[in-house]
């Protein structure tokens, strides 16, 4: 059996990478071998870093509970152990920025859930069944950075998975407008109810920076390489709300869209339930094996019934018909620290190893 790939997680006492934790924890090639945090948590064995605040419904798996936490601005002593790393630090962007390049910098492949580095120009922002090809940049950003095998690649914003695939199934229709409004779970926030009691039976209409992301995020991903830079696609235009409701995990989505010229509801339902990409192909072992699934119920998806459809890592639609205004609308739902964000990660990390730019340093 091949060695598997070490792996560091910055950020790692947070939710997002303890999810990313929870995911590795037997993963047929990725093993961790490092944990990072801030300075308050290093020298603490993971499991006492952790302490009280572990927020995954399994226990710490065992092989990571005893790593000593490291600092993880000692990026020189985490890189040198590992294969590559991945990101879920809580710091500014402009520090999230400067930290995820020092990490490249050591030829160390950084594969981020944070935003800090999703609208650098090459810098490629993947869902791994949508836009593959945006690999491709790395290239450049290695020409840019002075690496061999070092660079950053991201993982989009958790909101809009439970659309963007389906507006990607959807290309050959040629979606021109689309309004969305997202429902989006606390663990978005990173917390729990626990963590955040005023979030019982409450819904909070704002989200900071969420909607120029859920607008702007999915023309990146429709982009195209041209000159050096990943450059966003002009259609469709996407106009969003994002609210955060109280639900731990999933984020739903009420959709509108309108079309060049309006397609056959069948059609659209088969595009929907075909749609597969590269991941499923190669069978990665993140990858759900349909990646978009319809349900024709009319109280369906439900957070409860539905979000961990593919164990989270597929999207839940119903409710597809007509609309008076726009063409058709539905609702979509999405595991928002799954495929949203950890599970996102890890997928994307696998289709990096796949396509021979992750690999064992020498």
């Amino acid at each position: 059996m091949e060695e598997k790939l070490r792996v560091g997680i910055l950020g790692a006492t947070g939710m997002v990478g303890q999810r990313f934790i929870a995911l590795l924890a037997n993963h047929p090639w990725f093993e961790v071998v490092k944990t990072a945090a801030s300075r308050r948590s290093s020298g603490m064995s993971y499991r006492e870093a952790v302490e009280g605040r572990w927020k995954m419904d399994t226990p710490i798996p065992e092989k990571v509970a005893d790593l000593i936490v490291e600092d993880v601005q000692d990026v020189a002593g985490i890189a040198k152990d590992v294969d590559f790393v991945f990101s879920a630090v809580d710091m500014t962007k402009d520090e999230i920025r400067s930290i995820e390049e020092a990490y490249a910098k050591t030829e160390t492949p950084v594969v981020s859930n944070n935003s800090a580095h999703r609208w650098t120009p090459d810098v490629p922002m993947i869902i791994p069944e949508i836009n593959p090809e945006h690999t491709d940049i790395i290239g450049v950003q290695k020409k840019r950075l002075g690496t061999v095998r070092g660079f950053v690649a991201v993982k989009p914003n958790c909101s809009i998975q439970s659309y963007t695939p389906v507006l990607a199934a959807w290309k050959e229709f040629e979606p021109t407008e689309v309004i969305a409004t997202t429902y989006q779970a606390i663990s978005g926030a990173g917390k729990t109810f626990k963590d955040w009691p005023e979030m019982n039976g409450n819904i909070i209409p704002y989200i900071s920076g969420e909607e120029e992301k859920s607008e702007q995020e999915p023309l990146k991903i429709f982009g195209h390489i041209e000159n050096g830079e990943i450059v966003k696609a002009i259609s469709p235009i996407i106009s969003t709300q994002c609210i955060r409701v109280p639900v731990l995990y999933g984020h739903t989505a009420a959709v509108f869209v309108r079309f060049k010229k309006k397609p056959e509801k069948e059609a659209l339902i088969e595009a929907m339930e075909r749609f597969s990409g590269v991941p499923q192909e190669l069978k990665l072992p993140s990858a759900p094996k349909q990646f978009i699934r319809y349900l024709t119920e009319d109280n369906r998806p439900q957070v409860s019934l539905d979000v961990d459809y593919e164990n989270g890592m597929g999207v839940t639609i119903g409710r597809l018909r007509e609309d008076t205004v726009y063409d058709y609308k539905f609702v979509g739902l999405s595991h928002n620290t799954i495929r949203g964000a950890a599970g996102g990660g890890v997928l994307l990390a696998e289709l990096l190893k796949a396509k021979g730019y992750i690999t064992k340093k020498d």
